[in-house]
């Protein structure tokens, strides 16, 4: 189960039975934690006084399945792929029901099985899932399963959005639904999980000294296939349906990508080979309702190592998406030449890539402002922001809010009472004059 090993502590420590053998004492200088079951942490060479990054150790509890069962005389089920001299491969034979139960998962253990749960038919569901495409690409965007459109950054640059087409979304959405909003995230990640958001993400940097941030270039691309599958392998399911499921929610571009306009103007990605690259291996595509949950499983290991880190120079981590905030006191801000490095080679050893040029380190004479969240005295919003929001719901006022909608919005009432919900939730007194504004407008204009 080596694949997967990396993966270690996602599960938050041992699954309910059997009971593990307890390991032997750690040695001097070593830490057990029980998300990672053995971690060595980071340390001082006491004859240096250089900070170090200790090797990072941790165990798989899957239990291995014996080779001997492995391969079968006669095919076990209709996708199981021929071994010259050895027979069948059967690859459903190591799924782990001790956490499936754990988590109130589908006892899934065949492409059978995962199909009937989905209420799919087997042949659909292979098609959908372009196992048997030729390399795993389909020939065209018009063969893919997801519609392809290069979008702008606000930064600049641009970015590759890849939305599934109807049946694989909801497929999509039935996966995230009943399995991975199941799995918990690290506690220090605040993007899309239930009861976190950019508000909890920058409450524990108000009022320091010092905040360190980080931003991790083409996030979701970066979490490969294999990465998947071994998610969901340590979450209970056989090797076959984690293979499945790993297809179902990653995407590769179409061998001719003619057809995808404006596709050169990946975020300096220029030529064929760069962008092919990047996307051209299966990857979580952007646009996917199963991405963001995976994208943080895949981060689990990061956060753990980062946040480690972090209690070690007095500082407090979180993650927000792809970005990465470190916060501290005076002691922090004097190490933080020790710091970075170790952050950037953390980064490095879990397979992101830290975005070059958007390091920031912001003092407490500036503003500080963390995912939009200004955390100086208190969480609050930047001024020109609310400024820029009562200027609209004013011109909404006076001209009628069609004269306002220059983004096009198709819910545009929906989308301003929403940032007058996020002003109110950051500072109520300037949420409360934006709700009265709010409430006055004239919608049939």
């Amino acid at each position: 189960m080596g694949l997967f090993d990396w993966l270690k502590g996602m599960l938050g420590g041992a699954p309910p039975s059997p009971t593990p053998a307890a390991p032997s004492p750690p040695a001097a200088g070593v830490r057990i934690n029980p998300f990672t079951q053995e971690v060595v942490q980071l340390g001082i060479d006491r004859r240096t006084s250089a900070p170090s990054l200790h090797a990072f150790r941790y165990r798989s509890s899957l239990v291995r399945t014996p080779p001997s069962r492995e391969f079968a005389a006669k095919r076990p089920y209709p996708s199981a792929q021929r071994q010259v001299y050895k027979g069948w491969l059967d690859l459903t034979t190591d799924s782990d029901p001790r956490w499936l139960e754990h988590f109130g998962l589908p006892p899934l253990k065949s492409p059978d099985d995962l199909a009937k749960w989905l209420n799919v038919p087997l042949g659909r569901l292979n098609w959908l899932s372009g196992r048997y495409r030729d390399g795993g690409h389909p020939g065209t965007a018009k063969e893919a399963h997801y519609h392809f459109q290069v979008i702008p950054k606000r930064s600049g640059g641009a970015r590759l959005l890849e939305a599934p087409k109807p049946q694989l979304k909801a497929i999509q959405q039935r996966i995230l639904r009943d399995i991975l909003d199941r799995i918990p995230v690290h506690s220090q990640a605040h993007g899309f999980s239930k009861g976190r958001s950019i508000v909890t993400n920058a409450e524990p940097h108000v009022g320091k000294r010092i905040i360190l941030k980080y931003d991790l270039e083409n996030f979701y691309p970066s979490v490969r296939y294999n990465r998947v599958v071994a998610i969901f392998r340590s979450i209970g399911f056989s090797r076959e349906v984690g293979i499945w499921l790993a297809r179902l929610t990653t995407s590769a571009l179409p061998w001719n990508t003619s057809d995808i306009p404006r596709l050169g103007e990946l975020s300096g990605l220029e030529t064929r080979g760069r962008y092919w690259e990047l996307y051209g291996s299966r990857h979580l595509p952007q646009g996917a309702a199963t991405s963001p949950a995976l994208a943080n499983l895949s981060a689990y290991s990061l956060d753990v190592r980062l946040s480690g880190l972090a209690r070690k120079f007095d500082a407090d981590y979180t993650r927000y998406a792809d970005d990465i905030t470190f916060s501290g006191t005076k002691r922090f801000a004097g190490a933080l030449s020790d710091f970075i490095p170790l952050v950037e080679r953390v980064v490095r050893a879990e397979k992101f890539v830290v975005h070059k040029g958007k390091r920031r380190v912001l003092r407490n004479n500036q503003r500080q402002s963390i995912t939009g969240v200004v955390v100086n005295s208190k969480p609050n919003i930047r001024r020109e922001e609310f400024d820029r929001l009562k200027a609209i719901l004013h011109n909404c006022l006076k001209y009628g809010p069609s004269t306002q909608n220059r983004d096009r919005h198709p819910r545009f009432a929906d989308h301003l009472r929403g940032r007058v919900a996020f002003v109110s939730q950051l500072n109520a007194d300037r949420g409360e004059k934006l709700r009265e504004m709010y409430d006055r407008i004239d919608w049939r204009k």
